[in-house]
């Protein structure tokens, strides 16, 4: 019974441990973020857009610019306290960067409407840019000025670049409308008349910035991967065969690196080469792929690492089948497979042609 109670305490304490170490962590996720503010007209369909980038951990729905603290939808829906329907977004530097932000942005709005934005007239659906210091300022000056200069609109861009005030979140109901209200929301969008400008104006009412790959200091790798991953990305380990996650994987998507993200192989081009490790008969990105002379292990083999991420991902191998008779023999601990049904949402749409 003693021995009993004792495991019991020890295993409460771990778990205890575990908890702190886990909130430990996402604090510091959370200190890393940055904040940009954007008004767009009805702020469901502008938390909507920037919900879906990769690297924005929160969109949220809010008013700013005005007079009133706190003020309530009806007061702002009024347009008498001077405030704007706008989006709060906080996203991680290291994932997405402010300009690819505002790219983000110029693809919802009508720019050179200085009333409103589509069917919602009146100063609380006027368009802004509310910047956060003078780097976020300079950022989006030169933003616009490369839309005014693409002579994309024929009309004067007239959005104005606002210095950042106080934020006050919206009522819960308009926060994540979109997810909510899927039906009633689309209808939304394609009644105010966005949708279809966007698609008229961009081709695309849902642009995604391409990601950016880079690695995370040692630091946020050691929080971030799993002692596997660690020690075969950082120090050219390897995972036991037929024991790992992607060796007998069927499904279609790609594979991207684990610590960058950058597209590394296809499941077009994976076959079932017997080793107990994944296979590939050739990249699917080659730019995105680093060879190097191994001479560990008293043998010369060609090492592969990413080329951003710097991980160690395995080795090829000149046994491989046709058609390029090559063996990419890759450790699944330095891979994320992202299946093709989830492309788009995590920012690798333009590989699903490869599946259609």
């Amino acid at each position: 019974m003693i021995r009993t109670f004792a495991v019991f305490v020890a295993a409460l304490a771990l778990a205890s441990s575990a908890c702190a170490q886990g909130q430990k962590q996402r604090a510091t996720a959370t200190k890393n973020l940055k904040v940009a503010t954007f008004a767009g007209g009805c702020f469901w369909c502008v938390e909507a857009a920037f919900d879906r980038v990769p690297g924005v951990a929160e969109a949220i729905s809010g008013y700013t610019g005005g007079r009133e603290a706190n003020p309530s939808y009806g007061q702002v829906s009024s347009g008498k306290t001077g405030h704007r329907e706008a989006v709060e977004v906080r996203y991680d530097p290291k994932r997405v960067t402010y300009r690819e932000l505002l790219d983000v942005f110029w693809r919802q709005i009508d720019p050179t409407d200085p009333d409103g934005q589509f069917a919602d007239r009146g100063p609380q659906y006027r368009a802004a840019i509310f910047y956060r210091g003078a780097r976020q300022r300079a950022q989006a000056e030169a933003s616009k000025r490369e839309l005014e200069r693409s002579g994309r609109f024929e009309k004067r861009i007239v959005t104005p670049l606002v210095a950042a005030g106080p934020f006050y979140r919206a009522e819960g109901y308009h926060q994540d409308y979109h997810a909510k209200h899927p039906a009633r929301y689309k209808r939304y969008r394609v009644g105010s008349g966005r949708a279809g400008f966007l698609q008229r104006v961009w081709g695309d009412a849902h642009p995604m910035p391409k990601p950016r790959y880079a690695r995370p200091d040692d630091a946020a790798l050691r929080q971030r991967l799993t002692p596997l991953q660690y020690r075969v990305t950082q120090k050219e380990g390897t995972e036991p065969p037929f024991r790992n996650r992607y060796w007998d994987n069927k499904a279609e998507g790609i594979y991207v690196d684990i610590v960058s993200g950058e597209p590394l192989f296809s499941s077009r081009d994976k076959f079932k080469s017997g080793t107990g490790w994944p296979s590939f008969t050739r990249p699917l990105e080659p730019d995105n792929i680093a060879l190097h002379t191994d001479r560990s292990a008293m043998m010369v083999r060609t090492e592969v690492r990413s080329r951003r991420g710097d991980s160690h991902l395995g080795h090829v191998f000149d046994d491989g089948p046709r058609p390029t008779g090559l063996r990419y023999c890759i450790n699944s601990a330095a891979l994320r497979f992202v299946p093709r049904d989830r492309l788009e949402q995590e920012g690798y749409g333009e590989y699903r042609r490869l599946f259609d």
